[in-house]
């Protein structure tokens, strides 16, 4: 099993600047892809940035130029960021950490979610 925390989560101006962390625990090894998630009140889930094993990043076209994903290992875990800059209004939401992982099947995990919130 794998588990995700996240951190980093809080409140910013317009403009501003935010850095998301998720850590990774357990079986990591088996870890192919982590993404970030985000939910606005009232809307849908929507998939904002991945980042694969061999660190390859994607981003979804309401973020790309503004955010930027990452990844840091070592031995116990793994921990992906999240910097967002250039917030706006629109960026408010909750972000979750989601992990694909394949060791003898496919299965993906969630984190709690950390909550953004951009000040009038």
């Amino acid at each position: 099993q794998v588990q995700l925390v996240e951190s980093g989560g809080g409140l910013a101006h317009p403009g501003g600047s935010l850095k998301l962390s998720c850590v990774a625990s357990g079986m990591i090894g088996s870890i192919q892809k982590m993404d970030w998630y985000r939910q606005a009140p009232g809307k849908a889930r929507e998939w904002v940035a991945s980042i694969t094993y061999d660190e390859i990043t994607t981003y979804s076209d309401s973020v790309r130029g503004r955010f930027a994903v990452s990844r840091s290992d070592d031995d116990a875990r793994k921990t992906m960021f999240l910097l967002m800059n250039d917030l706006q209004p629109e960026d408010e939401a909750v972000y979750t950490c989601h992990a694909l992982s394949r060791t003898f099947g496919t299965y993906e995990y969630w984190g709690q979610g950390t909550q953004v919130t951009i000040l009038a």
